[in-house]
């Protein structure tokens, strides 16, 4: 295929040129009818391609022109046999696969680690999630991925699911030997969806961690936007193989999105592809170059690590991305979350995220030299700022064992509820989420049990900070749980 063809963002262009006189919305009518001082901050070139599916655009819900044809060259670029352009973000094309294989009652083999969006789809559909408990790292306190006798257990003992969900890389950029537990479930003629969110540029180098549709999944869900070079909340869903139907996706996805669709956002995915496809092993290649080198000058600043190589040889850390760059700060007496408030006020850097123990920043082919020389020199600064610290906290990893799922997520969500102070929720079935965002890994979701070791441990967090969220308390005082009928005696 032609990879220097652009068929959206080339016809976008060539109907903002003959300027036609549009009545049709949006109201803005290329900016005339817009705040003059956003028009002017936006441009008018922006606004003269935000349209919506007239004809000659196409359209993303039956395509058949334009956006058919652009989607034909992202499925080649990223080595599958079909892709679907997003606009509802990965966590769209998430719940598309969930919702594509799962019916109300089927079970769904998953991380416990996995996105909020994954538990969103489970409850719409309602499904039943079967939870594999990630690896988890002592030394760093983050979870890492599946180990494949995880998944083999799993599979023995649900042999009717529907599906496995597999994270590739992880959020921090570990991965599990995802070809093995793709041929393993197979094995069990079972579909293997993927979440790619983080994971773009794999598909363009053999330095990097295996993608999805290389190891033989069937969907996977990727972040253009994260990492590729396409604007916020535009992503794409890769499909391989015939164990799904590639129609019914395009109905679930419709279904899931706005018949408003941005053009812009379907543009820039069309433009992201021709650069990655033209020039994505050379940006992934400068890209990585300077990851290392970044990671070997964090490695040399007294009392912080950025894991490389060394952590791999497990089931779970198999390969790594190394342009997910982990710093752990616990040596400096204080949390990560800490030190993302420290590089904010003292050096304008804003992280990807923080937790108890390290911050994550994401080296991109956007990044510069003179970047990455400005976060090390205050990586540098901020190891001295603690110099007095005594003793230092050793990493304890506090998370519970996953709660009880008494209810589906869904019966839970929709059920009758009652107002409890969170702290004396003890043994009630909780009818909301608790998470951590960013990443939104849940540490509590809608049907499981509350137990007190688990309310002990989201105080902890948001006392020290960290952002939990999701109770429609967000103070996390008190939370929502389901009403208990009364005992007769």
């Amino acid at each position: 295929m032609d990879h220097t063809r652009t068929p959206l963002f080339t016809a976008l262009l060539e109907h903002a040129e003959k300027n036609p006189i549009q009545f049709h919305i949006p109201g803005h009518k290329k900016g005339v009818g817009m705040d003059p001082e956003f028009r002017s901050f936006i441009g008018d070139n922006a606004l003269s391609i935000d349209l919506i599916n007239i004809a000659p655009l196409d359209d993303l819900h039956q395509p058949m022109g334009v956006i058919e044809e652009a989607q034909k060259l992202a499925a080649d670029a990223y080595g599958a046999d079909h892709t679907f352009f997003s606009v509802q973000g990965t966590s769209g094309a998430i719940m598309t696969m969930i919702m594509t294989v799962c019916s109300e009652g089927d079970k769904i083999i998953v991380p416990r680690n996995v996105h909020k969006s994954v538990l969103a789809a489970i409850i719409f559909v309602g499904a039943k999630p079967v939870f594999i408990q990630p690896a988890r790292d002592k030394n760093l306190g983050i979870d890492h991925g599946i180990p494949t006798r995880s998944v083999r257990r799993a599979l023995e003992k649900h042999p009717d699911a529907k599906a496995v969900l597999v994270i590739n890389p992880t959020y921090y950029g570990v991965c599990t030997d995802l070809k093995e537990i793709v041929d393993l479930v197979h094995s069990y003629n079972m579909p293997v969806l993927v979440d790619e969110a983080h994971g773009v540029l794999i598909h363009f180098h053999d330095k990097l961690p295996m993608s999805a549709m290389e190891a033989g999944a069937d969907m996977a869900a990727t972040s253009v936007h994260k990492l590729g070079g396409s604007m916020t909340q535009s992503s794409v869903l890769n499909v391989k193989g015939n164990r799904v139907n590639p129609k019914r996706i395009q109905t679930i996805i419709s279904m899931l999105t706005t018949t408003s669709t941005s053009y812009i956002l379907l543009a820039s995915l069309d433009t992201a592809r021709r650069h990655l496809a033209l020039n994505g092993t050379e940006m992934a290649e400068r890209t990585i170059a300077l990851a290392q080198y970044t990671r070997k000058q964090i490695n040399e600043i007294e009392n912080l690590y950025c894991f490389g190589e060394e952590i791999l040889g497990g089931e779970a850390t198999f390969t790594y991305d190394p342009t997910k760059i982990c710093v752990h700060v616990r040596k400096l007496g204080i949390t990560g979350f800490e030190v993302e408030n420290w590089l904010r006020e003292h050096y304008n850097i804003e992280v990807e995220m923080s937790d108890m123990y390290n911050i994550l920043c994401l080296v991109t082919p956007g990044d510069t030299p003179e970047n990455i020389e400005i976060l090390l020199e205050a990586l540098r600064k901020l190891s001295h700022m603690n110099d007095d610290v005594v003793e230092v906290k050793e990493v304890v990893i506090k998370v519970p064992a996953i709660p009880q799922l008494t209810l589906t997520p869904r019966d839970a969500f929709y059920g009758e509820t009652e107002i409890l102070p969170f702290k004396d929720s003890a043994d009630r079935i909780i009818a909301e989420f608790i998470y951590v965002y960013p990443p939104g890994i849940p540490i509590l979701l809608p049907g499981e049990v509350i137990t007190q070791e688990l309310i002990d441990y989201i105080v902890e967090h948001v006392e020290v900070g960290l952002p939990v969220k999701g109770p429609e308390d967000r103070s996390v005082q008190n939370v929502k749980v389901i009403v208990e009928t009364q005992a007769i005696f």
